[in-house]
């Protein structure tokens, strides 16, 4: 049995670290109609050497950081080792003295003690920590009758860009990959309360159970683990390399891509992931391509899986790309990934992160018929540009 839940409410933000502000700032607000809602203030620029802008839809928070030539900055440091990333993810917790006291006494390792803001009249308290998800750090972050969103990050007097047209909701779950992924596991259980939610398992060329084949041919394959705090649902899907051709992994390769261990994507909820999509691609967003065959299999794996009915038409799933998996009781999701950054602008240093897009429909597991298809997106991918 796990420990208690370190008391955390919702993943607040992903703090994504990058070489060119103004081209994510083209991303966000332009094709995924997110609104510029602040940037970091001179104050704040001084002080950590960066300059920032906060992007928002929905309840989605994503803060782009930059390095500033004027000294040592986080994102800096995280871009000398990698590509453009997610350095931080922010947590907002029930009760930051708690949390961080759990935190210490189960052998986390904070960066911080607790910094508490005070303004006018209210607090903003906040603690990192390091974490085994490579260069990214953890930061938790407690709000009492505080009147400003983040300290030093002053918002426009009215939202720039978009206005969240495709509808976007919440960070649904964060992906990362991993090695070898045990300790991270280990440190979720153990350190933060999490609990094992769902996992799979698969090669490539292990279709029909011809295990002995995939053993023979060329194939790659992983194990994915799910953990998800009980309190408040956050989920992390967590992959890795699985045998026998463990270095023609795209896991590997991404491990190779980020020159680390790291958060392979996000996922974002929508509430119509065909409007989304098609708006989307108006917007020139490109996105992991499935093959014909995938929509060819659909209505006897949604058989197969106690899906009899879906309310959306195949050929429109097949014009858009959209994956479809579920689960008990006829509930089913909807999904596509976007391309990763460096096959969005046709540079490596843009980075191998992504975004997924997400519609549940009473189903709240991770689907292993789409886990495998995007795998095998994400593979194609690669042997297209001669990294397979």
């Amino acid at each position: 049995m796990p420990p208690a839940p370190i008391g955390i409410r919702r993943l607040e933000a992903l703090h994504y670290y990058v070489h060119d502000l103004e081209r994510s700032r083209r991303f966000y607000t332009r094709m995924m109609d997110f609104a510029e809602t602040a940037v970091s203030s001179p104050e704040l620029d001084a002080v950590f050497h960066q300059r920032t802008a906060l992007f928002e839809a929905g309840d989605v928070r994503v803060f782009v950081s930059e390095p500033l030539p004027t000294g040592t900055s986080d994102a800096g440091l995280f871009l000398r080792k990698h590509p453009d990333g997610v350095g931080m993810l922010l947590f907002e917790v029930d009760d930051i003295d708690r949390t961080f006291r759990l935190v210490e006494e189960r052998g986390g390792t904070p960066t911080t003690d607790v910094m508490t803001h005070a303004e006018n009249g209210g607090t903003f308290r906040s603690f990192g920590i390091t974490t085994p998800f490579g260069d990214t750090e953890f930061r938790f972050v407690e709000r009492r009758d505080y009147p400003a969103l983040y300290p030093y990050m002053p918002r426009h007097a009215t939202p720039r860009g978009g206005t969240n047209r495709f509808g976007f909701g919440a960070i649904d779950h964060v992906t990362s990959n991993f090695l070898t992924m045990k300790p991270a596991l280990l440190w979720m259980e153990h350190v933060l309360g999490f609990e094992e939610f769902w996992e799979v398992q698969f090669h490539t060329s292990d279709v029909a159970g011809q295990r002995k084949a995939a053993m023979q041919a060329h194939s790659s394959g992983l194990r994915s683990v799910v953990m998800r705090d009980p309190h408040s649902g956050v989920k992390f899907a967590n992959n890795e390399p699985w045998r026998p051709d463990f270095q023609a992994s795209q896991i590997q390769l991404f491990h190779e891509d980020l020159r680390g261990d790291g958060v392979q994507h996000a996922a974002l909820t929508v509430g119509d992931i065909l409007a989304a999509t098609r708006g989307l691609r108006e917007r020139g967003v490109e996105f992991m391509p499935t093959p014909g065959s995938y929509y060819d299999m659909l209505p006897e794996r949604l058989t197969r899986i106690g899906v009899e009915k879906i309310e959306e038409a195949i050929p429109t799933l097949r014009d858009l790309g959209i994956l479809v998996d579920g689960g008990a009781r006829g509930s089913y999701m909807l999904q596509i990934f976007l391309k990763d950054s460096a096959g969005l602008y046709k540079e490596p240093a843009a980075g191998p992160f992504f975004f997924e897009i997400i519609q549940r429909k009473g189903d709240e597991g991770f689907g292993a018929g789409n886990f495998r298809a995007l795998f095998e997106s994400i593979e194609r991918e690669q042997q297209k540009e001669g990294r397979g």
